[in-house]
């Protein structure tokens, strides 16, 4: 049994559908990635996607797209892309397993590779979303 790079929560796939709706006619998702920055090292991007990247994999949920960067996969494998809105924020959360620590302000974390032979010997296969 395999299992998707990154999975969306009902939230998340709504939000990302109304981001769409809102951004024109050639807004087609969203493409999430991994660079560094930030007092933990790294920071996730979120950005509108109008012209797919072909070596980008593809999460679907209930019609909203998300597209992951070559660069992020490893950094992304398990986890789920989250939307909430609370007193203070609202934003995406990431709910990843690769994570080691975060920053106070939560704006950055600390990110480590999948280990895909620990994944194999637990029988998941890593399944390309696409």
């Amino acid at each position: 049994m395999g299992f998707a790079i990154m999975t969306l929560t009902e939230a998340a796939a709504s939000r990302v559908k109304a981001i769409v709706e809102n951004s024109g006619p050639d807004a087609k998702g969203v493409r999430v990635g991994i660079k560094k920055g930030g007092c933990a090292g790294m920071e996730y991007t979120i950005d509108l996607v109008t012209e797919p990247n072909g070596k980008d994999d593809l999460v679907e949920r209930d019609g909203a797209r998300v597209w992951i960067e070559p660069s992020a996969v490893l950094y992304l494998l398990g986890t789920q892309m989250g939307f909430e809105i609370t007193t203070l924020r609202s934003g995406f959360t990431f709910t990843n397993p690769n994570q080691t620590s975060a920053c106070g302000c939560g704006e950055s974390v600390e990110l480590k590779p999948a280990d895909l032979a620990a994944l194999a010997a637990k029988g998941n296969a890593v399944v390309p979303a696409s």
